[in-house]
């Protein structure tokens, strides 16, 4: 059980890597539409991830208690949101777009760019160890080949996030070795938010629908926030909307095959 939660809570911070190590293959700067096709792609994963495996497990287990059983839920999704609300206000980064920046602070710009996947991943973490924990304590609504569809899904979706990161931090002038650790340390928060999310678990088991619901309103959080808004652009382009429902329709195609 140990073996595959351990598996399932790294292979998010495998998409990251793989994302990150772009810089040694590919030219110093991806293209409009590239970028749009890959944010698009990624924010379909993360809403159909959302709904398909964290808000619809937490209906269904909500829904034994009976009358007003989408309370919990519904607190959990707006509870998610607002806590990345803080953070974002909170931390000092650049948003994804490069154009509008956080908090004044000193931090250099590439420092605030890591600083800012590295917000992203936060809810992403807490969503495979909450979807883990559910499984490990025997939890019906929830399989463990659901929970690795979700770890893939995500890893799917932190690959091209970790390029779209990397790259602009390697055109900036950043060495490709450094490049590729920048992207990679950005990624390391997943796997220790997942385990941190498992270990604290055990104490609020009882409160599960609120905590899948938690994890998937910090993941939308981010999808509008960031990522519609850099996929949309200044120029108008179909090329993100197309991938974006590709992305969803993979993520759901994953967690009913798997669930």
């Amino acid at each position: 059980m140990w073996i595959q939660t351990a598996e399932g809570i790294l292979i998010p911070f495998l998409g990251t890597s793989l994302g990150a190590a772009c810089v040694f293959f590919l030219r110093e700067e991806i293209g409009e539409k590239t970028r749009k096709g890959l944010l698009g792609f990624a924010s379909g994963i993360m809403v159909a991830a959302s709904f398909f495996s964290l808000l619809l497990p937490g209906l269904e287990q909500a829904a034994s208690a009976e009358r007003w059983f989408f309370l919990p839920v519904a607190a959990g999704f707006l509870t998610g949101m607002m806590f990345i609300l803080v953070l974002d206000l909170l931390i000092p980064h650049m948003h994804m777009d490069t154009s509008e920046e956080g908090p004044k602070t000193g931090l250099k710009s590439t420092t605030k760019l890591v600083l800012a996947v590295t917000l992203h991943n936060i809810p992403e973490g807490m969503a495979v160890g909450i979807v883990f924990a559910g499984w490990m304590y025997g939890n019906d609504t929830i399989s463990i080949m659901g929970a690795l569809a979700l770890s893939v899904g995500i890893a799917l979706q932190n690959f091209p996030e970790g390029a779209i990161v990397s790259m602009p931090l390697r055109a900036e002038g950043m060495s490709r070795p450094k490049t590729f650790l920048c992207g990679v340390l950005s990624g390391v928060v997943e796997p220790i938010g997942a385990l941190l999310t498992i270990a604290a678990s055990g104490l609020f088991l009882p409160i599960l629908p609120f905590l899948l619901s938690f994890a998937a309103g910090a993941m939308i959080y981010v999808v509008i926030e960031e990522m519609i808004p850099e996929m949309a652009g200044s120029v108008h382009s179909n090329i993100g909307t197309v991938c974006f429902a590709l992305g969803f329709t993979l993520m759901m195609a994953l967690d009913t095959l798997c669930s």
